[in-house]
């Protein structure tokens, strides 16, 4: 835990423990509307980057994967897919009315078989050492509280040879982006929420947290803080978004 008995909550400051209770609710609010809102965010380029985010894991038939914060579920179906019907997914969230939605998404898509579903802690997850082929975790490393602790309870239940994929919001790097960027996600992002998901509030986080969020390089330290080898970003529109990943040797 950080020495500093305070967190950050976007642009606020709240009690360490306090940001798990906060993010919970947002995530209470938003879940009815989480996929409709991510295409209307997004323009719908979240699936082309959860699309290259799969194209990395290098999962083959039979092996397992585990989707931390995986809501409602995107991820969770390509790597299904993947590791086919001998092989074994987990989606874990910390937020039951998430994990119900993303169970009831893949049920609805026909993903069912080799899926299990747990209400898990990226901090602190539930499952023995050297378990999984790959650990992804997409959109949902900026809102845990102490993230280096998840990074290194990801990389324990990671097998040897295994790899972390964490797909996140990051920094913009195309030159005039940023200002660009700025406006949109202040401006506009809230509104939308206000309009179709009945909650500025939360999607006014959503900006704030992003930006409260560690840069490409300082992710890439912690990474390799965690025990991660080989670690590397690949930056996504510019920037906006990045996938970094690294092994467990």
């Amino acid at each position: 835990m950080s020495e500093d008995p305070s967190t950050d909550f976007g642009y606020e400051r709240v009690a360490w423990g306090e940001k798990a209770r906060r993010v919970r609710g947002v995530f209470d609010s938003v879940a009815g509307r989480y996929d409709l809102m991510n295409d209307l965010m997004s323009g719908g380029a979240h699936r082309l980057w959860k699309r290259f985010t799969l194209a990395l894991t290098g999962l083959r038939p039979g092996q397992s994967a585990l989707d931390v914060a995986g809501g409602t579920g995107d991820l969770t179906a390509g790597l299904a897919r993947q590791v086919g019907e001998r092989g074994r997914v987990v989606l874990s969230d910390i937020n039951a009315a998430m994990l119900e939605r993303g169970r009831d998404r893949l049920i609805d898509r026909g993903v069912v078989g080799n899926v299990e579903y747990v209400l898990a802690d990226a901090q602190n997850l539930p499952f023995r050492p050297d378990t999984f082929d790959c650990v992804t975790i997409g959109f949902g490393l900026r809102n845990v509280t102490d993230k280096p602790a998840a990074l290194a309870s990801m990389f324990r239940v990671l097998r040897p040879g295994g790899q972390l994929l964490v797909l996140e919001f990051s920094r913009p790097v195309l030159p005039g982006l940023k200002p660009l960027y700025d406006a949109y996600s202040f401006g506009i992002l809230p509104k939308i929420g206000k309009w179709v998901a009945h909650d500025e509030a939360s999607y006014r986080y959503l900006a704030e947290s992003i930006r409260m969020h560690p840069p490409q390089e300082k992710l890439l330290e912690m990474m390799c803080a965690a025990g991660l080898e080989g670690c590397r970003y690949h930056n996504l529109s510019g920037g906006i978004v990045a996938v970094h990943r690294g092994y467990k040797y």
